[in-house]
Parts: structure tokens; C-alpha cells; sequence
């Protein structure tokens, strides 16, 4: 799931140390791809109650991202867009179903806002709150040495708000092409996206009449 779907989750929660553990699984691999981190193997490191709050946001992500991947929903929406689009990447480097599994979570963050299920102004005020020093001392148990890095990308995050941009179901294109050009520079052609977005569009319309089912089991499952 991305950013706003996993904050879907935790939207009541009030400690922002929580709400930025949760996203920071995707925060450090938009920041560097290479980066892997597994603070739920080192728990005895985090001492205190700021740490200790930002690993429990981790193994929460690290939750729902199980549930929803081992999902009917997930394995047969990834598929339906799976085909949907794989003519419209005929020559391009990166896979239908790649793209299809980015794209469904990038539609689930959207259905979300246009159905004013999530604060988004909320979640990034959480952001704001956390000190970056106590950020950086997570990073550094993880083994992240190069917190600068992630710095730079995390106030970039911050400033633009980009994910603003997913009420408008036109930028999910945009939002893929970026994810993509973090792999290939080329990802598509002006045409293909163009033929991206209109095969997206539609498939959204279509899911917007059970999305909130996913939310719905996964949310109950964590609650057991």
C-alpha cells in the first residue's frame, strides 16, 4: 500500500512518531532505493519512547503491507489492471506487472481522498511534528550513515505535498512516470502515457464501488 492508504489505519492516532514509522518504510526507499532496513529484528536497540513509537509505525506498515499483498483483492485488481494496460507498454522498458501494482495502490490512495476518508492535511502535519533528531538517531541504529540523503528527499516530501495531487485522477500518471524514473529514464513514451491514462481512469471508476472493502478486512484483521 503507499503513503495514504497505510495512514488510512492509523488516521486516530495522535503520536506522530507513529505516523511517520508507518510511512518510513516507503519514505526510505523513495529516498534511496538500495536502502534496507529491519528494525523489527533489533528491538532491543530502541530505548526510548520516541523510538520505541517509530518502531511500532514500522511493524504496523510491515502488517498491513502482509495482508494486503496475500489478498484476493490485491492478487486480482493487480492482474485486471495487468491487462488492461500491457498493450500500452508494448516497447517500454517497465512491466505490466509492475505497473500494475503500483497503480492500484496509487488509485487506492486517490479513491480515498475523493471519498474524504483520510485528512491528508492531518497527515502532514504529523510529518512536520517529528524532531529530526530523533529521526536521525533511528536511522543511524538502522544503519542509514547517509542521513543527509534522506533528509533532503523527506523535506522535499514534506514541502511539495504532492500527494495533494491524487484527488485529481489525471496525476496518478504523473505520480507513476516519477516512480518509474527512479528505475528506468525513459519509462514511457508521451503517447503511452496518454493511453496510461485513460486505461486508468476507466479501471478506477470501476473500483470505486468496492475499494473501501480491502480497508474494511484489513482493518478488522489488525484488530483481532
Amino acid at each position: 500500500m503507499n503513503f495514504l492508504s497505510h495512514y488510512y489505519f492509523d488516521k486516530a492516532k495522535t503520536i506522530s512518531y507513529e505516523i511517520v514509522g508507518m510511512v518510513l518504510p516507503d519514505l526510505l526507499k523513495n529516498a534511496d532505493k538500495n536502502w534496507n532496513a529491519h528494525p523489527e529484528k533489533h528491538e532491543h536497540l530502541f530505548k526510548s519512547d520516541d523510538h520505541l513509537a517509530l518502531l511500532n509505525g514500522w511493524k504496523r506498515h510491515l502488517a498491513v503491507d502482509q495482508l494486503f499483498h496475500n489478498s484476493t483483492f490485491f492478487k486480482h485488481h493487480q492482474h485486471q489492471i495487468k491487462l488492461r494496460i500491457r498493450e500500452n507498454l508494448e516497447d517500454s522498458p517497465v512491466k505490466p506487472f509492475f505497473l500494475g501494482h503500483i497503480s492500484l495502490e496509487l488509485m487506492l490512495d486517490s479513491l480515498l481522498m475523493t471519498h474524504q476518508m483520510i485528512n491528508v492535511d492531518q497527515f502532514y502535519k504529523h510529518l512536520e511534528q517529528v524532531e529530526n533528531h530523533i529521526l536521525e538517531e533511528f536511522l543511524l541504529l538502522n544503519g542509514i550513515e547517509n542521513t543527509d540523503k534522506f533528509f533532503h528527499f523527506f523535506e522535499m516530501f514534506k514541502k511539495e505535498k504532492y500527494l495533494f495531487s491524487y484527488i485529481n485522477p489525471e496525476k496518478i500518471t504523473y505520480a507513476l512516470r516519477r516512480i518509474c524514473m527512479r528505475l528506468w529514464k525513459n519509462p514511457f513514451t508521451l503517447e503511452q502515457e496518454t493511453a496510461l491514462t485513460y486505461s486508468l481512469l476507466d479501471y478506477k471508476k470501476s473500483l470505486s464501488e468496492e475499494f473501501i472493502f480491502i480497508f474494511e478486512m484489513i482493518d478488522a484483521q489488525l484488530n483481532q
